[in-house]
């Protein structure tokens, strides 16, 4: 079963999206802030990361930057995770090292195929 690790420090959105996921036949890591949830990247090696970009110790930028810069976790594929959608965030989050973009609030119609889509690519 692949495992997706999600970083998020919002207890709804964590709940939402953890279902969507478990729903989905995929196993699932919490971490509720920045430094946790490298740490269990480092630790567990998911298939895949949903990294909040809004975290309480350490935005989410740092957090990608630590899992880019760490030889066991660089080829996680890291998938944003956003209410605070301004012009060009994706494009930057993007250029930064993420595989892909969700905007908050989570559609669980579309979130799935989302995901499917930033994996895919890191894969490529």
């Amino acid at each position: 079963m692949e495992t997706a690790l999600i970083i998020e420090d919002n207890p709804d959105n964590m709940t939402l999206i953890c279902d969507i996921l478990t729903l989905n036949g995929y196993a699932v890591q919490q971490a509720t802030s920045g430094l946790q949830g490298y740490k269990l990247a480092k630790e567990f090696i998911p298939d895949y990361i949903i990294l909040d970009i809004q975290l309480p110790d350490i935005d989410g930028y740092s957090v990608l930057e630590k899992i880019r810069s760490d030889n066991k976790t660089i080829n996680i594929p890291v998938i944003a995770m956003t209410s605070y959608a301004m012009a060009g965030d994706k494009d930057r989050l993007l250029s930064a090292g993420c595989d892909g973009y969700i905007e908050k609030p989570i559609d669980p119609g579309i979130v799935m195929n989302q995901i499917r889509q930033a994996i895919d690519r890191r894969k490529k």
